[in-house]
């Protein structure tokens, strides 16, 4: 039997709006994905941190506060710098249509708009973990 997918769910920045990322996170659990919320206000360093600690397969982040292109590609980066580019990050919230492309260049494999169904976003993670 293999591992459970194991998922870190998080709230960079100041944006202080967390019931997109906690409705998010219970759809995870309640699909049999173990989660790791790490709770509001986090620095890309902490949820890397935390990724990385938790042997996590993805980063879920929820940004709303406009901030997305700086705090994704601080992730990214750390992720880089720690030679853990096999963490999958996908993320949701308020980001324009236009921004997704550059987020996918960074490599974010994944954006949710607002009013994606969460059975859309378990299946995409149930069929998008890395190879264990």
């Amino acid at each position: 039997m293999s591992a459970p997918i194991r998922v870190v769910v998080a709230k960079p920045g100041l944006d202080g709006h967390d019931r997109g990322a906690k409705v998010v996170a219970r759809a995870l659990r309640d699909a049999g994905i173990e989660v790791v919320y790490t709770g509001l206000h986090q620095t890309p360093a902490q949820i890397v941190d935390a990724a990385i600690q938790e042997d996590a397969d993805l980063i879920g982040m929820s940004v709303l506060s406009g901030a997305h292109l700086t705090l994704f590609a601080e992730v990214m980066d750390l992720l880089k710098a720690r030679e853990a580019t096999d963490i999958i990050v996908f993320g949701g919230g308020i980001i324009p249509e236009d921004d997704i492309p550059i987020l996918a260049g960074m490599g974010v494999a994944r954006i949710f708009t607002p009013g994606t169904p969460t059975h859309d976003i378990v299946e995409w993670v149930q069929d998008h973990v890395p190879d264990r």
